[in-house]
């Protein structure tokens, strides 16, 4: 009766260290996801003559978020009549702004299904073409060639979706076109 009481209490106490283990695990993951994650601040567009050609969209990490690698992120997208997935491409990085937002980059390079990166502010110069990591307070555009992607976007349509980190909060995209262009540089979502 004693040796079988000492292997149930082996089993159980086995049982425990694992349920413990996964328990930390499952809490270390969940802080993760709660803690990291990437902020959209605002959006423009460039309107090309007839429609919005391109979008830069202004991603920062949010508060006491780890580093975030966007080579593992990528944006959903939607004009609502079409969905599109978009990943990071190295062709279109610029580790500075020298001829503009949407002169910096050859958007011409990017297709439906790739994003550029201009890199705003990076104090650390953690963010580069082969490894495009951000954190702290750094500040990057995603730039979206939307020709490509939905052959421009018109007047008073609706746009959204998000930008997905590998892990933790994705930032929002959420705007309406204005119902007139006026100016080239338009500032779509605050």
């Amino acid at each position: 009766m004693l040796l079988v009481a000492g292997i149930a209490a082996s089993v159980f106490i086995q049982t425990m260290n694992r349920m413990q283990e996964q328990a930390l695990l499952t809490g270390e993951e969940t802080i993760k996801d709660i803690s990291a994650g990437l902020e959209v601040t605002h959006i423009s567009g460039y309107y090309g003559g007839s429609t919005i050609s391109q979008v830069a969209i202004f991603i920062t990490p949010t508060a006491a978020s780890d580093d975030i690698d966007l080579d593992h992120a990528y944006i959903a997208l939607s004009d609502s009549s079409k969905k599109v997935i978009l990943n990071f491409t190295s062709v279109c990085f610029s580790s500075s702004v020298s001829s503009g937002l949407f002169g910096t980059v050859n958007s011409s390079k990017l297709s439906n299904t790739t994003y550029g990166i201009l890199v705003i502010r990076d104090i650390d110069s953690s963010c580069s073409a082969i490894t495009p990591a951000i954190n702290g307070r750094d500040l990057v555009v995603l730039l979206v060639n939307t020709t490509k992607c939905f052959s421009g976007i018109a007047t008073r349509t609706e746009v959204f979706g998000n930008v997905y980190p590998e892990y933790g909060i994705s930032g929002v995209i959420g705007f309406t076109t204005p119902s007139a262009y006026v100016d080239t540089i338009i500032d779509l979502q605050p």
